[in-house]
């Protein structure tokens, strides 16, 4: 039986070893595996073996598989580590979106009446004269 914090630590694991691998993966294709630590030079050797034998996804999965039990192993977990459900081994599509502008809010709010109507500026400027004109007159 697997306990609950073992299977936590193996998602974890499964999930920092995909992270990984794909982080190093691509420092491999721009040449720059000198820059990793040997650890990651040592997984990407294995995947280079494995790519030798199988397919790109199959060498893939086989090296992830590799890091997950290291980093289940070094993450606490207890045991050999549990089966985790597969992956996808299809790329996955791309999932950018066009920009679209949202559509316009209708104006409806004056319509339903709930909206307080709106004094015109001219008429809040003309106030604001006739306020200073009196107060004008009457201080004389």
């Amino acid at each position: 039986m697997v306990k609950a914090a073992d299977m936590l630590i193996a998602r974890r694991a499964d999930t920092r070893a995909r992270a990984d691998f794909a982080t190093w993966k691509m420092l491999a294709k721009l040449n720059g595996t000198s820059a990793l630590p040997q650890e990651a030079q040592d997984f990407l050797v294995a995947y280079q073996k494995f790519l030798k034998q199988m397919t790109d996804g199959d060498a893939s999965e086989a090296t992830i598989t590799l890091m997950y039990r290291s980093y289940y192993s070094e993450m606490g977990g207890g045991g050999a580590p549990p089966d985790l459900p597969a992956h996808r081994s299809e790329p996955a599509a791309d999932n950018v979106t066009a920009f679209r502008r949202p559509a316009p809010k209708p104006a409806a709010a004056h319509a339903n009446g709930t909206s307080k109507p709106r004094l015109p500026v001219a008429l809040i400027f003309i106030c604001l004269v006739v306020v200073y004109v009196g107060i004008r007159y009457f201080w004389r």
